[in-house]
């Protein structure tokens, strides 16, 4: 397992950009103090909460490859302080990923929590797990009540992860998250309209539909 996370991202290349840009001596501190001892409640909790992420592969031509996985809200599931796993299931049949994986098994995962500007990015090394072949993994993963079929199964060994800055995230909701917002508004709303048909009645005039 990797010391931790900039051990596996600072190339020699980006190492001379830093140099040359004045920022190395921060990050050599970061990689000299900083180890990897599995993903920390905060970490889980994150992940537990998101409806998606991207994931990075690598081809054998070399071209990196980036797919959006989402689902229910914790559908990429922590199996432990240092696995995680999901379902995957049956998209547009190009396979890009899963191809890609049968060479490479190293991936990078990027997971956002628009709402509040955070980002976590992770190193993993992925298994592509049959359905046949672990029912009580299958059994662990699986989504209760979601109408897609399921092709395979992916856990992601996790080598090391960090924390973006929250710089450029424009803040995002979803439609759920909004109506969480607004469900107050909603109900004021409706108690006046209440009201306003109740005094109507009194009065004598008509309540339009």
């Amino acid at each position: 397992m990797a010391k931790n996370f900039a051990e596996i991202g600072f190339s020699s290349a980006a190492k001379k950009l830093q140099e040359k840009v004045g920022s190395r001596a921060t990050y050599a501190r970061m990689e000299a103090q900083t180890t990897y001892n599995g993903m920390s409640k905060f970490e889980q909790s994150f992940i537990a909460q998101r409806d998606s992420f991207y994931m990075a592969t690598s081809g054998e031509n070399g071209f990196p490859y980036i797919q959006h996985r989402g689902g229910p809200k914790g559908f990429l599931k922590v199996l432990d302080a240092n696995r995680l796993g999901f379902i995957d299931f049956k998209g547009n049949m190009q396979y890009i990923t899963v191809g890609n994986l049968a060479t490479n098994n190293k991936v990078s995962l990027f997971l956002v929590d628009y709402p509040n500007k955070r980002r976590l990015k992770l190193y993993a090394t992925a298994e592509v797990v049959e359905l046949k072949d672990n029912p009580e993994l299958h059994q662990l993963l699986d989504l209760e009540g979601y109408k897609f079929r399921p092709e395979r199964m992916m856990v992601f060994h996790v080598e090391a992860y960090d924390w973006n800055c929250p710089q450029h995230i424009t803040p995002r909701f979803t439609v759920e998250e909004i109506e969480e917002v607004l469900k107050p508004q909603y109900e004021h709303i409706k108690n006046l309209e209440a009201e306003i048909a109740e005094l109507k009645e009194k009065l004598g005039q008509p309540i339009a539909n």
